[in-house]
Formats: C-alpha cells, sequence, structure tokens
C-alpha cells in the first residue's frame, strides 16, 4: 500500500519515524539508561528533576495532590523523593516525560494524542500493580513496559498517516483483529514496531519482549509466566475501564476477566482498582 519511498519497506519508514521524535530530556534519557544498568540513585535523581524546573513543579504539584494525603506540605523535591520512594517516584516522572515528548510530535487528523497518554499511563500503573501480584520475572519493567506497549501506533500514525486511516477503518469493521489489518496494510504489526523501537533504545530484553508479545503473551518465553502476560492484562484492563483509543462505540467491556482468572487473580482486581485509581488521577492531571 502506499506511500513509503521506493525501496523502503513500511516498517522501516515507521522506525525513522523514531529520529523525528522531540528530543528526550536529561532526566527521561537518564532513567531510560538506568533500566539497562544500574537503579538512579535518590540523591541522583533528586539532583536530576531539581535542574528541570518544569519536572521539578511537577512532581511538587504531585506529591502534594490528594492522592498523597500531603497537601501543601511538600516543598522540596529531595522531600517528595524521600516520600515516595524511587520506584514510585521513577514511574511517574517517567510517565510525566514521556507524555511531554507525545504531545510534541506532530499526529494526523483523527489521532488523539490525550487518549493515547491516558491509555498508555493507565496501562503503565495497572502493569505496575499486577506485577506485585504475581511471581512474574522481571517486575520491576512492569511500569515502562505499560507506557511504551503502544509506541507502534504512534509511529505508524505519524509516519504512515494514511495506511493508519485504512487500519482503523478494517479494525472498525469488526472483521479481523488490529494485529490482522495491520499485517495485512504495512506488513507489520503495532507490537513488532513497537518492540523494534525498544530495541533501538537499547532497553532491557524482557521489557522489549513483553511489549513484543503483550497480544500473544504465550510466544514471549515458552508458554511460561511472562512480563508479556502482565501488560496484555493491564492493557486489556485498561480498555475495559473506558480508557482507549477507540471511539466509545468500539470498546468491549470486562474483556480482562478471562485474563485474570487465568493467573488467578480475580481476587485481586478490587485492591487493584483501589490503589489504580488514586494513582491514575493524580498522573492524569498532567495529561
Amino acid at each position: 500500500m502506499g506511500v513509503s519511498a521506493p525501496g523502503v519497506s513500511c516498517e522501516e519508514q515507521v522506525l525513522r519515524g523514531l529520529d523525528r521524535l522531540p528530543p528526550f530530556s536529561p532526566v527521561l534519557n537518564r532513567l531510560l539508561a538506568s533500566l539497562a544498568s544500574d537503579d538512579v540513585s535518590f540523591g541522583e535523581l533528586g539532583t536530576l528533576i531539581e535542574k528541570d524546573t518544569v519536572m521539578a513543579g511537577n512532581v511538587l504539584r504531585l506529591v502534594n495532590s490528594a492522592a498523597y494525603g500531603f497537601s501543601g506540605t511538600v516543598s522540596s523535591v529531595r522531600h517528595a523523593v524521600a516520600i515516595l520512594g524511587l520506584g514510585r517516584l521513577r514511574n511517574a516522572v517517567m510517565g510525566m516525560s514521556i507524555s511531554r515528548v507525545w504531545r510534541g510530535v506532530r499526529t494526523p487528523e483523527g489521532w488523539s494524542s490525550a487518549r493515547f497518554n491516558v491509555h498508555s499511563v493507565a496501562t503503565a500503573i495497572l502493569a505496575d500493580l499486577v506485577a506485585e501480584r504475581v511471581a512474574v520475572p522481571y517486575p520491576e519493567g512492569a511500569f515502562v513496559a505499560g507506557l511504551l506497549h503502544d509506541l507502534g501506533k504512534l509511529l505508524i500514525a505519524t509516519s504512515l498517516p494514511q495506511e493508519c486511516a485504512v487500519i482503523q477503518a478494517l479494525f472498525e469493521a469488526g472483521n479481523a483483529s488490529l494485529d490482522e489489518c495491520e499485517a495485512q496494510v504495512i506488513g507489520a504489526t503495532h507490537s513488532a514496531l513497537s518492540g523494534a523501537a525498544l530495541r533501538k533504545w537499547n532497553l532491557p530484553q524482557p521489557i522489549r519482549t513483553a511489549v513484543t508479545f503483550h497480544h500473544a503473551p504465550d510466544r514471549a518465553d515458552r508458554g511460561q509466566l511472562a512480563l508479556a502476560h502482565v501488560v496484555q492484562i493491564a492493557d486489556q484492563l485498561a480498555i475495559d475501564l473506558g480508557h482507549t483509543l477507540s471511539h466509545p462505540e468500539h470498546q468491549t467491556h470486562r474483556q480482562a476477566d478471562p485474563l485474570l482468572a487465568r493467573l488467578g487473580l480475580t481476587g485481586e482486581l478490587p485492591e487493584v482498582m483501589a490503589r489504580f485509581e488514586p494513582e491514575f488521577e493524580a498522573l492524569r492531571a498532567f495529561f
């Protein structure tokens, strides 16, 4: 189909779209690098955030939100780091930083950056909460895998807008899955493209695998429980809650139930939702 450059496959053209993304902030670059090596320290994260005036303000606004019960009492980034803890703060800063990058991307008519950001963040938070409840390898990568699982969709929309519109029309006709529509039109799926993009960013293999196979998690690790199962559940939970790229009339609700049951998590859902709502609402204010 169509408009890809001569001699360049659709997949190659989509991945070249990574070079057109707005530059990452020093904070985001360091946090992404920390996933593949040593964890960033409390002191280093605090110093990085303090150097980014917008991010520092957002962190203080976040920690002083009703979700954390410190309304108006936290006035320093170092205090915020101590209160939220390294893992939670790193996830929040990464979510805010990534959403800031996505907002700077030029997208075609009909693409909703707001819905994309909300779905990505909802999936990230839910993946992190689900990963706490199952013995999955590399649970510390759940938030990032959830946050970036649909990066391929954004790259398709920005690099191949005409094909993106055709894919969406085929999918909304209801005769095939989104992956099948993508494979038919451009010869690659958003899942595979997301994984390929994360490989170019040198993110850890478990995160790349989880993203690549989040629609077919049994292929991720020879059928063993893997981070891909967590992202699949989180992705579907977010959709069930209405946090989706699709228009409301194309949503199918309660599809996460059999996935939760398979991992023995049905009874955990009320607690997951109770923790999800305040965290999600606190972060959503930044998108």
